[in-house]
């Protein structure tokens, strides 16, 4: 017999246990993935440098290793992968630079996007921008034009990857006058990037540089947005309005458990067991597979395999009569055009 999870309230308290970190584990964790990235980088230029191009297709395992680098860094926004704040922080910052994204300024945003995600009167903090099918509706066609644009697999997961991490995190957008918190970060992270890069060409020369660390940025960043992307959009994700709401609702409902197999849970450092992050984001990320371990009702939980998880690009607004993601061409405006919608049922 399937034991059905506790609420969502009671299983928040109940996985407060799994919250304590373990620094020596976490200096672990550190080690090995920032020191294979430093060689695998090494081996990739020096294969470059020789005129062996096949050395290029390093940069998949160099990225996947940059992607785990920030998921490191995004535990360390959430004060979970070592029990000091003061290291924390500073590793976090330290990653940062090789990321390309301002610590301080986007652990303030993802503590936003952790507060309101799911809730459709708050939306636009840290997250894809989402809208509902009537709101889609009564933009224009230009506007909807450009929503289309935005939600293309090219733009969603190519272009807009790179823009975000080359070039957007180079200013605190959205936080622009948020004091001098955001500018701190943003600008301290940027000179530090400038003289990395600027010590790493004088080592190597600047075509090697991009050569080598370019496709590893494009693809890490990439692989990043897609992770968040399905974390979230999914068919069967929970959006409410204010009234209807919950903090521990959203979180369980509104996030997925994205089962990879092993080896890529490894390189994302399970961050698809997300329902449980967001339910209780003070969980290190190598405690994740003990909370499905000891509780295995919650591994059927919003579960979405790798191959189940391509149907959710297609998906791009939210129905509230449905409550469900459809897809531009499953959007039926004949009930909408003759009034309001129906207001929309009490979250489950």
């Amino acid at each position: 017999m399937v034991q059905s999870p506790p609420k969502s309230r009671a299983l928040a308290q109940l996985l407060a246990g799994y919250r304590k970190p373990d620094s020596a584990r976490g200096v672990f964790e550190l080690m090995i993935t920032a020191v294979p990235l430093l060689i695998i980088w090494a081996l990739i230029w020096a294969a470059v440098v020789h005129g062996h191009w096949i050395g290029l297709l390093l940069a998949v395992p160099a990225a996947g290793l940059l992607v785990r680098l920030f998921m490191i860094q995004h535990d360390c926004g959430h004060g979970s992968f070592f029990h000091s704040r003061l290291a924390n922080d500073w590793v976090g910052r330290a990653i940062g630079v090789a990321t390309l994204t301002p610590y301080d300024y986007w652990r303030r945003n993802h503590a936003l996007h952790h507060a309101s995600s799911g809730n459709l009167d708050h939306r636009g903090f840290g997250d894809i921008d989402t809208l509902t099918v009537r709101e889609f509706l009564e933009r224009s066609r230009w506007r909807q034009l450009l929503y289309r644009l935005y939600r293309h697999p090219i733009v969603m997961f190519g272009v807009g990857p790179t823009y975000l991490f080359i070039l957007r995190h180079r200013l605190p957008v959205g936080m622009m006058r948020g004091g001098w918190m955001p500018w701190l970060s943003t600008m301290g992270t940027n000179a530090a990037i400038a003289i990395l890069v600027a010590a790493m060409i004088r080592l190597v020369g600047l075509g090697p540089f991009l050569l080598v660390h370019l496709p590893i940025m494009v693809l890490a960043a990439s692989v990043g947005v897609w992770l968040f992307y399905v974390q979230h959009q999914f068919e069967d994700t929970s959006w409410s309005r204010n009234e209807a709401w919950s903090f521990h609702e959203a979180a369980v409902h509104g996030s997925s458990h994205y089962h990879l197999p092993g080896v890529l849970r490894w390189f994302t450092a399970n961050i698809g067991v997300h329902h449980v992050h967001h339910l209780c984001s003070r969980i290190p990320c190598y405690r994740l597979p003990d909370v499905l371990r000891d509780h295995p009702q919650l591994a059927a939980v919003g579960r979405i395999t790798l191959i189940q998880s391509l149907r959710c690009v297609r998906l791009a607004l939210w129905d509230e009569r449905e409550r469900r993601l459809i897809s531009f061409g499953e959007a039926d405006i004949r009930p909408l055009v003759e009034g309001k919608d129906p207001a929309p049922p009490s979250h489950r």
